[in-house]
């Protein structure tokens, strides 16, 4: 649904984006993760056709965006970073405004219109000005209007910028909600566990490169190089640390954690059972035993680390 091959986009002297070859497949909620100046903002803005890369090839539902950029605006959702909005119009109508540009049918419009503003949970500003809303609110308002024409792909510039974090809850169900329905989904945020928690897939940006892409769950898979992380708890960890470790260090590289220790495990399911039945051997008052997981905070700081070595 959304592929670039040695993409490029140079500003005179800067390179903000360096041969940068990504395949979302459709269905997915693609995160795109970096720091200020990674490049992500002029990839989404080259997706959206707003600037031609300098060189490289683009293409949106397998149409060339380069060559038939019209095409692609009809299949396309786009939010911008802190997206303005026309202050003297109400919200129903600022909305309208949009549907009718996006040749929404008249007879089906207001409709429509309200049908958004309800996904966004934001009816009950329906007759407000847009002027008078809050940063979050006019962020929710944005989105109503992007997804106002029911596009197949949305490209969504930090779209969690100023909401509250029940607003955040919202969007994130909002965006499974769209994935579930067969759109596909690229986001930008720094919020990194609203992406964890939203998100089928990310890709991690540097300095104008991609350095990982791909589904969050064979990320981990490659990152964790066949080692888990096994957290075990115990009553009174302090009185306990010192028979938690004779146990522990011979199984694998040990650290502290908040409540017990984590150990580096190798093992399969009958090595973890029998690992845990050598704890309560030892009567040591075990209060939790589990397998901890990379997420996708953990991962960035695993390429992060990866990268600057």
């Amino acid at each position: 649904m959304i592929q670039t091959v040695d993409m490029r986009v140079d500003y005179e002297d800067v390179t903000a984006v360096s041969d940068l070859n990504l395949r979302i497949e459709g269905g997915e909620v693609f995160g795109l993760i970096g720091p200020n100046g990674a490049g992500k903002t002029s990839t989404i803005r080259v997706l959206a056709t707003l600037q031609r890369p300098t060189y490289g090839d683009v293409s949106i539902c397998g149409i060339d965006a380069l060559e038939q950029p019209r095409e692609v605006h009809r299949l396309l959702g786009y939010m911008p970073d802190l997206p303005p909005v026309y202050e003297d119009l109400r919200c129903w109508e600022f909305l309208d405004l949009f549907a009718s540009a996006y040749f929404v049918d008249r007879r089906e419009r207001l409709a429509r219109v309200d049908e958004c503003l309800t996904m966004v949970n934001l009816q009950g500003k329906r007759d407000a000005m847009a002027g008078t809303l809050s940063r979050g609110m006019t962020q929710r308002l944005v989105l109503a209007k992007t997804i106002l024409p029911d596009p197949r792909v949305l490209l969504l510039d930090e779209p969690a910028s100023g909401l509250d974090p029940h607003a955040r809850i919202e969007l994130r169900d909002l965006l499974k909600m769209l994935g579930e329905q067969g759109k596909t989904i690229l986001v930008s945020s720094h919020i990194l566990t609203e992406l964890q928690e939203m998100c089928t897939s990310i890709g991690i940006m540097e300095r104008g490169r991609l350095l990982e892409a791909g589904r969050i769950e064979d990320i981990v898979d490659r990152l964790s190089e066949r080692r888990r992380l096994l957290v075990v708890e115990v009553h009174e960890f302090e009185r306990h640390e010192a028979g938690l470790r004779e146990v522990l260090e011979p199984v694998g590289e040990v650290r502290v954690l908040e409540r017990g220790l984590g150990v580096a495990f190798a093992g399969d399911e009958r090595a973890a059972a029998e690992l845990l039945r050598a704890l309560v051997d030892r009567d040591l008052p075990v209060t939790a035993f589990y397998e901890r997981r990379m997420g996708v905070e953990d991962i960035v700081r695993r390429i992060g680390a990866r990268e600057v070595s």
